[in-house]
């Protein structure tokens, strides 16, 4: 009987390791599926659009790495809202100068303008000028006028584009449609909508 239980417990002993190995995996797996789930993070609260600071009789302006004006920003009050980097500016007038030192000059009751006044929305009363140049091929382009209650100017690139009705003067040129995209480097003008124009005779460039 000695004998027999001595030979039990050893075949046990050898079994014993593995069931051991069986049951702890069993209590972690079950430990894995009891525990509870951790509470999701919070998501970021998302940036609420109000300004940062604030401007009144204000003039700023921007210089190239020579020191030569690229831009200056004229209006009454501002506001800086850090979500878009934008600025916010009432009765604003700017003035941009190309590459070639092309001068561009805006107005408007209300614009919103980018970090660096490249790209400037103008809303109310909005006029826009680009004074008459020689580009770099020698040719001569004359004063190019625009107006509307709502224009889109990227400075930068020499583009106005409108969704609402326009008034373009080129020369001794007029045109109004009910929406607009100029590209002056291109030299591209699409006119839509109801489209009139005047063309003075030798006046076209």
């Amino acid at each position: 009987m000695i004998n027999f239980l001595r030979n039990a417990w050893q075949q046990l002993s050898l079994y014993l390791p593995v069931v051991l190995m069986g049951l702890l995996a069993f209590g972690t797996y079950w430990l894995v599926r009891s525990t509870p789930q951790p509470m999701p993070a919070d998501a970021p609260a998302r940036a609420r659009h109000e300004a940062d600071y604030f401007l009144r009789k204000f003039s700023v302006k921007t210089f190239d790495d020579a020191g030569h004006l690229k831009s200056e920003v004229v209006g009454t009050d501002a506001r800086h809202f850090p979500d878009t980097d934008t600025l916010e500016i009432d009765f604003v007038r700017i003035r941009s100068f190309g590459a070639g030192g092309h001068l561009t000059t805006a107005t408007a009751k209300r614009a919103v303008t980018n970090a660096d006044a490249s790209e400037v929305q103008l809303y109310g009363d909005a006029h826009v000028v680009r004074e008459a140049l020689v580009d770099a091929a020698g040719n001569s382009q004359p004063r190019g006028e625009f107006r509307g209650e709502f224009l889109h100017a990227f400075l930068k690139a020499e583009r106005i584009k409108s969704h609402k009705p326009v008034e373009l003067i080129r020369g001794n040129d007029s045109f109004t449609a009910d929406s607009l995209d100029f590209d002056n480097v291109e030299r591209v003008l699409q006119l839509k909508g109801r489209v009139k124009g005047t063309l003075l005779p030798g006046a076209i460039q």
